[in-house]
C-alpha cells in the first residue's frame, strides 16, 4: 500500500513539474500578462491615431481646409469619435505642419516589436509624432 501512495505522490508532483514549465514556457514566448497589456495599448493608440488621421482626411475634402483643432474635428457630424489616450485619459496632440500636413502624437509604452511590419506606424517608447501629408488632389 505505502508503493501505491508514493507512486501517485510522484505522480501528482511530476505533473505539478509539466505544468509549472508549460506556464513558464507560455509566459517566455507570449511574455506576461502585463507585457501583453501594454502591447494592446499601444495597439489601440496607433488605431486611434489611424482613425484620427482618417477623420482628418474626411474633414478636409469637405471644408478644404485642416480642422483646427481636435475638438473642432470631433464636433464634425459623420466622423468617428475622437478618443482620449486609453491609459491617461489626455487628448492625442494634434496640429497643422503647412497647407498640406499635419502631425499627429501619442505617447507610447514600448517600441514597436517588428518595425518591418509596422511600417509608418512604428515608434518607439514615449511622445512620438507622425507627419501626414494629404495625397495630390
Amino acid at each position: 500500500m505505502g508503493e501505491r501512495v508514493t507512486g501517485k505522490r510522484t505522480l501528482a508532483a511530476v505533473l505539478v513539474v509539466i505544468v509549472a514549465l508549460a506556464v513558464t514556457t507560455g509566459i517566455m514566448i507570449i511574455g506576461s500578462p502585463s507585457e501583453e497589456r501594454t502591447r494592446r495599448l499601444d495597439a489601440r493608440r496607433v488605431e486611434d491615431l489611424q482613425g484620427i488621421s482618417q477623420s482628418v482626411e474626411i474633414y478636409r475634402t469637405r471644408h478644404q481646409r485642416f480642422p483646427a483643432s481636435l475638438e473642432e474635428l470631433a464636433a464634425e457630424p459623420g466622423l468617428s469619435a475622437v478618443q482620449p489616450d486609453p491609459v491617461s485619459g489626455s487628448p492625442y496632440g494634434y496640429r497643422t505642419v503647412d497647407a498640406r500636413s499635419y502631425e499627429l502624437c501619442g505617447e507610447f509604452d514600448r517600441e514597436t516589436a517588428d518595425v518591418r511590419a509596422a511600417g509608418f506606424w512604428s515608434h518607439g517608447a514615449g511622445r512620438q509624432c507622425f507627419t501626414l501629408k494629404i495625397k495630390e488632389e
